[in-house]
Parts: structure tokens; sequence; C-alpha cells
């Protein structure tokens, strides 16, 4: 059996995703934002497209949908509210396809002159699969994933790819939002087969915080961007898909489903009895056809509030006790050519603070997501050294503002949630009268 100290680094380090710094809010850092300079020029080369993906019987929306641009690699989802944003390049042409997937629905192809620019509905059946397709189902789900094991290496993209990927980090104080960033970030892409980090240039960023909400404390998440890509769990091999830990989980085959017409294994897993270090729970997603894993939708056990409060908690103040309540993680991915990569990941925490001295806990909630909007294969060398995002960068402390209606360019964005909206709006009226009093 291995030892607490081994999955507690190993977890903290590798896979954890979101780790706080918890302290007193330093005077310095509640300043204004002020909004740098543009690493890259915005251009308004492309029509925007606003909508909404839902079922289309209840009416239900569909949420992290893919929207792909066919015949090129731009892509985008769509938010936790199932609304999504996309921009096309003004010279496509009006009969160029939109495909939207959606796990357990049937694909659908729209044309650019069916779309109006906001307000657009795109209804998903919910498919049915036969009998004679389901007869297909092995019953071994052990020997499932020990094939998804043995075929990563023809399955996922065995070369470097430089991808254009939009990220975001909210912090909610029960359900009032206090902080929040965005980036749009170029990310150098490893090769599934090699162990090397992924590594990250910052193109650009903005982000705004009211500390005045977070009942004097700051939270702060370490690695943020980084740790979207180590939720990519066909990359890191680390703690669920390998030969080594696959024997700490009991794998059970619950379903079969498809997405884009392709018959998807639906398997459980969670962490056999007898260990005692907090593992791993969820379900995995795999493509009948070619045994690659389309989808992960997984939590951490945090039973054992203790163990896990040492493994997300970085620092924390003398007479509070913290300890997480949620820890979520979802990554989904995309099929080119015959091969699979990374097309969005999504993590969220829930902690609960008690102080000794107050009669009442508070609750905060932190959610990073980042998903691929465009992607090439790598004809240069990775990132320098100076180019490179450190890989323990606390996002929070860019400064940047959200003054600029036109922030993002042609850059291809998740959508914000309604509330995420009315945060942003909320910011440019406090900047609007910063602005006016100078």
């Amino acid at each position: 059996m291995r030892t607490e100290k081994y999955y507690k680094r190993r977890i903290l380090n590798i896979l954890i995703a979101i780790v706080f710094m918890v302290g007193i809010v330093p005077v310095s850092i509640l300043a204004n934002p002020v909004v740098d300079d543009d690493i890259l020029p915005d251009t308004l080369n492309t029509i925007q497209y606003r909508g909404k993906i839902i079922d289309s019987e209840s009416g239900a929306p569909l949420v992290f949908a893919t929207l792909t641009i066919e015949g090129t690699n731009i892509a985008t989802v769509s938010n936790s509210e199932g609304d999504f944003l996309l921009k096309v390049p003004k010279e496509m042409p009006l009969n160029t396809k939109i495909s939207v997937s959606y796990l357990g629905y049937k694909g659908k192809s729209f044309v650019l002159s069916d779309l109006k620019p906001d307000k657009n509905k795109l209804k998903l059946d919910l498919l049915t699969i036969s009998l004679s397709e389901i007869n297909v189902a092995p019953k071994d789900a052990h020997q499932i994933i020990r094939e998804v094991i043995s075929r990563k290496k023809e399955n996922y993209i065995q070369e470097p790819l430089r991808m254009t990927t939009f990220y975001r980090e909210t912090i909610k104080r029960r359900r009032n939002y206090v902080s929040l960033a965005e980036a749009v970030i170029d990310v150098h892409k490893q090769p599934y087969s090699n162990y090397r980090l992924d590594g990250m240039k910052l193109f650009k960023a903005r982000k705004d915080a009211d500390y005045s909400k977070m009942d004097t404390l700051t939270f702060k998440l370490q690695g943020g961007p980084y740790s979207t890509l180590m939720l990519d769990i066909m990359k890191e091999p680390y703690s669920i898909i390998t030969v080594e830990e696959i024997d700490y989980y009991i794998f059970k085959l619950e379903n079969i489903t498809k997405v884009n017409n392709r018959l998807i294994y639906v398997i459980s897993f969670e962490q056999k009895p007898y260990v005692e270090e907090p593992l791993f729970y969820g379900r995995l997603y795999i493509d009948v056809e070619s045994m690659a894993i389309s989808s992960a939708n997984y939590s951490i056990n945090i039973e054992d509030k203790n163990k896990a409060s040492a493994m997300f908690i970085k620092r924390k103040p003398v007479g509070a006790v913290v300890y997480p309540t949620e820890a979520s993680y979802l990554v989904n991915y995309r099929q080119h050519q015959g091969k699979w990569m990374y097309g969005y990941s999504r993590g969220q925490i829930t902690f609960k603070i008690n102080w000794k001295k107050k009669l009442f806990n508070t609750s905060y909630t932190s959610t990073i997501e980042m998903a691929v909007t465009d992607w090439r294969k790598a004809t240069e060398r990775p990132f320098k050294v100076s180019e490179r995002l450190n890989q323990n960068i606390i996002l929070q402390d860019k400064v940047a503002g959200f003054s600029d209606p036109q922030f993002w360019g042609d850059y291809n964005v998740i959508e914000p949630e309604a509330s995420i909206e009315s945060v942003i709006k909320k910011i440019k009226k406090r900047l609007d009268k910063v602005a006016e009093s100078e």
C-alpha cells in the first residue's frame, strides 16, 4: 500500500487543479485595476453569432456542448446555461456548416445563412439506441480500461500542437461573485506519448476583484491555467488512467450512449473500500470503435475533512477552519482525422470557512475552465523561458481592466453566464465612475 504522503503529494501537485492560498488581504491590492497595453492588436474581421443550445422537446439548456466550424479548427463551447458565442471570419461563405454535438444527442449541422446575429435556438434531439447496438457491450469494464491504456498512443495526437484557448476563473462568496479573471492563452500542447509539461504563453488578460465582499479574506488560485490542462487525464499519466493506478478502483459498465453518431461506453469508477487515501470517483465515456476516452466527469473523495483540507489549503488565517465540500472536474476531447485531442476542461471547488468566534460560516466556490478555440500543427519549438507562463502563476495578480467593450476582438471566448455578465456590467460602471472623477 502506498503511503499517505505519496498520495497527498501526487494529488496536490498534479490533479487537484485548484489550489488556494487563504490569508488577510494586503492594502496594496485594493487599488483599482488599470488596463495593460494589449500584447496583440484587436481587429474586427469576424461576425458574431449568439444563441442557446437546447433539448428539442423539453427546451432544457445543453451545457458545454461543442460548436465547430466544419472544414476549420475553429470551435467554441456553450456555457453552463447553454448559451454560446461564435465568431466567424467575415470572408467565410454563408453555406459554411456549423456542427453541434452533445453527449447522448444526435449531432446536427447548420449553415451560416440559417443563423441570426443573436437569439438563435439550436435544438438537438435526444437519441435512442437499438437493442442490436447494445449487444456489442462487453461485460468486463476493467478490461475496457486496460484497452484504453494500451491504445493511447494510436488514439491520441502524437505531434506537438499550438492551441489558442480561452480561460476563465471565478470566485463566489455564497451567491455573489467576488473575483473574475479571463485570458486568451497560447498553448504548446506536447504529444500524448510525451510526458513533458505543456507550455503556455499569455496573449491577453483582464481581471477584477471586490475584496470588500471577501470577509477579510482573499482567495488566490495558484496555477489555474495550468491546472485546466492537468485535467487532461490522457496526457497527464497520473492517478486514474495508468496500469499502476487502475487496480485501486472498481469499474462498472453502466450504459451505452452516442455522440456524433458514435457509440460510447459509459463506465463508472470509484476507489476500492480498502483504499484509505482519498482518490477519485466519476464516469468515463469511451468511444466503442477506437477505445478512446472522449469525455471524463469525476470528483475527489473528500469524506475525510482533515485529509481534504490538507490537500487543498496552502495557507489559512488563525481562528478559521477551512475545508472543501465539493471538488468536481470535467474534460472533453475532440476528434480530428481519427485522432483525439484536448478540447475543454472545467474544475469547481466549494469551501466552507468556520470562524471560531462567529455564529455563521461562509462558503466560497471557485471555478476554472478552458476551451480550445483554434489549433494548428506546431512548426516551431516550445516557448522560451522568458515567454512562458510560470506554472505557479496567480492570474489575479495580472492587472487589467474591463473598460474596453472590444477587449477580445476576434478571439472566440466562452459566453459569460447571465450572472457573470451582470458582474462585468457592474465593473464597467464602476470604472466609468472612476474615470469621470479623474
